[in-house]
Order: structure tokens, then sequence, then C-alpha cells
């Protein structure tokens, strides 16, 4: 037996930068998980991942199972849409969704009926070591499963590798997040669970080891997963140091195998997978279980929350109702945050249903927080480089961004940027960072959108244009053959003309050719006898149509006579 799966070990290696913010999760990390009651409608949006929209497959009024595909994925990278429960199909339109720009998306409106009746499930797998690979990431992809650490990626395009070699898979446990604890308690509570999704997704991708990396912060996890593993040498459990943020995918990898992965890259170039501990177990629950992903555990948490708790919400459900079944607010809450303070945002309201990627609800009043000073001048002092665990250059990432020089923050490897909040977080001059690098990225996206239409309209003109050349090439073909054959017909005519023998050619004489005052009256001769034959094959012709003419007419007349005859 393993050493490693008797003990987890401390992580041998670490990342580059990081801090340690507050980490604020006392208020839920000793509650269990609960299951929160059936609502009575839901609002599911279309597009709650990573990639193309799902493509509504209902219409108002039809009658849903739960677990029936409401929307179906679109694209290579796009998840599927299900029904949380039994109901009706009341709306298909814009809703509000969870955004910080308090947007509204294409959504289904369910009307639950209490019955909560499954829909036909599909087949359990028990014995998935049966089951190819491909077929495997068709039922990923038909259960939606997605990314549930934040990204939200779909799960089967994740895990194409193509011919890539993968022989370590990495399950995300770190957890770095103040506030949230929805995965540490899923850890506590659902270890074999958590294995048996990790086994399913080895077997998938041909890995041969599976390394587990949890935060040293969350000791009941660390034992329950090494004890759940102790038997399976496959996995290596360690712990890893308290900073925020190791659970960055990157940064997870380097310090559990310290490898870099440069920018630019993958870690699959790598031989390396990583997997969050819930998503695994949506794996576990699509091919033993044979459920699509239907809900998913949500922290609602903080100083404004009556009674924080751990949820197993149902995609779909408004977080208003969210709050009530954890005991409503507290008075004076001004800020609801979906996700933790670093990287989460604020929301607008709480009229917007949960969706995938909501694993934290964070409702803080204002002696919570820190007051936001007015941002002061860049001072250079360089904290936001030496913090930065993406190891880039947040000061000069700014002044580009501000200046709005969006080809240099491209080359100071903008998209390199994992949002992570700690050079704001550090800043003393308390300047929005991430804020002005989330622009820069959305202006270099618009950007590269609109050189792809013009690239787009170009191609189209010069299809168009080499269409029209084409098509008049083809004309003056076809017209030159159209000329070419009149010239032979024509020369044909003349040839015949010239060779037709005279009268005294047929009785053998032969006259010679004419001389001086002859000539022209021969030349008149044979002109005449030419318009005599013209006009003997026209009369010749006239004759043959005449006679076409009258047959029928006198079947015609033939046919009414034998009519009339008595039988």
């Amino acid at each position: 037996m393993s050493e490693m799966g008797q003990r987890p070990v401390p992580a041998p290696f670490t990342f580059h930068g990081g801090i340690h913010p507050p980490e604020n999760k006392a208020l839920t990390r000793d509650r269990p998980i609960r299951v929160m009651l059936l609502q009575s409608r839901y609002v599911l949006p279309l597009h709650m991942h990573i990639g193309a929209a799902a493509r509504a497959v209902v219409k108002v009024g039809d009658r849903v199972g739960k677990g029936q595909v409401l929307a179906q994925a679109t694209d290579f990278v796009s998840a599927s849409v299900h029904a949380p429960t039994s109901g009706t199909i009341v709306d298909i339109s814009p809703q509000p969704i969870a955004h910080p720009g308090g947007l509204s998306a294409p959504s289904i409106i369910l009307e639950a009926d209490g019955d909560d009746i499954w829909a036909e499930r599909m087949t359990p797998w028990v014995d998935y070591q049966d089951i190819s690979p491909a077929q495997l990431r068709g039922r990923l992809r038909e259960a939606g499963i997605v990314g549930l650490g934040g990204a939200v990626f779909p799960t089967a395009s994740k895990m194409a590798t193509g011919q890539a070699a993968v022989r370590t898979l990495i399950l995300n446990g770190a957890e770095c997040e103040p506030y949230i604890t929805c995965d540490d308690r899923l850890m506590r509570e659902q270890p074999a669970e958590i294995l048996r999704g990790a086994a399913i997704a080895m077997h998938m991708i041909g890995a041969e080891r599976c390394l587990i990396g949890i935060e040293d912060n969350k000791p009941e996890a660390l034992a329950a997963l090494q004890s759940a593993s102790r038997s399976d040498p496959r996995f290596e459990v360690y712990s890893v140091p308290t900073r925020y943020p190791a659970g960055g995918e990157k940064q997870l990898i380097k310090v559990l195998t310290n490898i870099e992965v440069p920018r630019g890259h993958r870690a699959i170039e790598y031989g390396l997978l990583c997997l969050n501990v819930a998503t695994v177990v949506g794996i576990h629950r699509a091919v033993t279980l044979g459920e699509p992903m239907l809900d998913r555990i949500v922290t609602v948490t903080g100083e404004g929350i009556a009674q924080p708790e751990n949820l197993q919400v149902r995609i779909g459900t408004l977080m208003s109702d969210v709050v009530a079944e954890a005991g409503g607010y507290r008075s004076e809450v001004d800020r609801l945050i979906m996700g933790g303070p670093m990287m989460g945002f604020a929301l607008h309201g709480d009229e917007v249903p949960v969706v995938k990627a909501t694993n934290c609800l964070l409702a803080l009043r204002p002696q919570d927080r820190p007051a936001e000073p007015a941002p002061q001048p860049c001072i250079r002092c360089s904290l936001c480089a030496e913090a930065c665990p993406a190891d880039l250059l947040p000061q000069q990432l700014y002044w580009y961004a501000r200046a709005k020089q969006f080809d240099r923050v491209v080359e100071y490897h903008l998209f390199d940027c994992i949002e992570c909040g700690v050079c704001s977080a550090v800043c003393p001059s308390h300047l929005p960072l991430v804020d002005y690098y989330r622009y820069a990225k959305t202006e270099v996206w618009a950007r590269e959108r609109e050189k792809s239409k013009a690239s787009q309209a170009r191609e189209r003109f010069e299809f168009r244009n080499e269409r029209l050349e084409r098509i008049k090439a083809e004309r003056e073909a076809a017209l030159n053959k159209k000329r070419q054959a009149l010239a032979a017909k024509t020369a044909a005519a003349t040839d015949d003309a010239s060779a037709a023998p005279t009268a005294s050619d047929a009785f053998g004489t032969h006259k010679p050719a004419p001389h001086g005052a002859e000539a022209p009256a021969s030349k008149d001769a044979a002109v005449e006898a030419a318009r005599a034959r013209a006009k003997a094959r026209r009369e010749a012709l006239d004759a043959d149509r005449a006679a076409a003419n009258e047959q029928p007419q006198v079947r015609s007349q033939q046919e009414s006579i034998s009519e009339s005859d008595p039988p």
C-alpha cells in the first residue's frame, strides 16, 4: 500500500506571490449540507457556461419531467440545460441574470407542479470500465456537466484530450476564497463519491494517478479523503499551504508537481488535467446514477444572513428564495455578492437565478467591510508585482489599460491574468486594478470581433467578385462557342452551295467559264437559279407542314363520326 494513500503530506512546492486575507469561513464550515425545499418557480438561462449558448427545445405550454432536456448544447464547447423538477414551461424570454452589469439573457421559466416526477433517466453505467471514453464524454455532454470551480467550462470538451497523453489527474479541493465552504463540506460528507467520480475521469483520460490538493485549513476534509483513499494507491492526498489563490489551476499544479505551465500553453500539454472536487461528483452522478446536473451546493453566508449555511440548491432557483431559506437578511444589508469577496461581483438585486457557477451568496453590511478610499495615483511601489500569482507586471497593465493601448496590454500578457484580485488588495493607492484589466479584456475581445467581422466581410466581397468574374468568363466562353458554331454552319452552307451540280453537269456536258460580256449574264443566271432553289425548298417545307396539320384534324373527325354512330 502506498504511503501517500495512508496520510496527507505537505505539498512539496510553492508558487509565486499570493496573500492570506481573513478567511471568515467559521460562519458555515461546521454547518452540514442541507437540501433546499422545492420552490414554485425556476428561471433557467440558456447560457450559464463558457462557450455557445444552448438552444431551447421546448415551447411555452409544454409539460416536462424532472431531468428532461430543456435546451440542447449547440457546439463542441456548450452545455445542455435540464428541468430541475417537473412542471410546465410558462415563458421563454429574456430575464435578469447574475451579471456585474445587471444584464438580461434568454431564459426558460418553469412553473413547478410540486410532484417532482422524473422524466426518463439516462441508463446508469455502474461498470464504467466497460464503456469507452468517447461514450462517457457523450454522457457528460448529455448531462450538462460543467466545471464547478468557477470557470464553468463544459467538462466533456475539457476531457477531449485528443492525442495528448494525460498521466496525472489533479483534484482541486483548495477552496482558497474567503467565506466559501461548499467544497469543504462536500469533501467531508461525500469523499467516496468524489473518489468514484475521479476514478471515472481517470478511466476517460487514461491517467495513472490522481493528486488531491486541499488547503491545510481544512483538516477534516483532508482526513476524510485520506481515509477514503487508503485502499487505492493511485490517489495521493496533499495539504496545501493556506495562501490565496492556491486554488488557481496553474498555482495548484505548481504546488503539487513543480511544473510551471508557460504562457500560451495548457496543462494538458504537460500530461496534466485539473478538475474541481464538485465537478467529479457531477461526473459520478451522471455516469453511475444517470442524473444530469440539476443542482449544486451553495454557501449562503456573510454577517448579513440570519442563518448562514450550505444548501443544495436546484439550478434556476431565485436567489431571493435561497436567502429566505437561510433565514433571510439581517438589517442594513447593502451588498449581495455572487462568489467570494476576492473574485465575486455585486448583484443588482436578488431576483436572479442560481446558475451552475453560483458557489456562494455573500451578504454584507456596511460595517462588515472596510471603507473604500478614493483611488490615488500609482506610486510604482511594485507591491502588486510581488504579490501577483501569475508573475505579471500589474502596474504596467494598469498604465496601458488606462491609456487604451490595448496592443501593449496584450504584449504584457493581459490574458494570463486570472482576476484573483490580489493586486487590488495590496495596492496602497487603492486602485481598482482588476476592473481595469476586465475593461481591457472586453475591449480587446470587442476589437477582435470587429476584425473578424471585417475579415469575413472582405472574404465575402472577394468571393462575390470571383463569382461574378467566373460567371462572366463562362458567359463569354458560351458566346464564343455559339459564334464558332454559327461560323462553321455558315461555312458549311457556302461550301454546299458552291458544290451544288448544274443541269449541264448532270448530263455530263461542261461549258467553259464565261468571259467578257458573258460573265455578268452568267452571274445573274446563277443568282436566279439559287433563288429558285430556295423557293422550291420553302414550298416543299410549307407543304409538309400543311400535311402534318391535316392529319390530326382528319383523325378528330373520324373519331367524332365513330362516336356518333349507334352501337
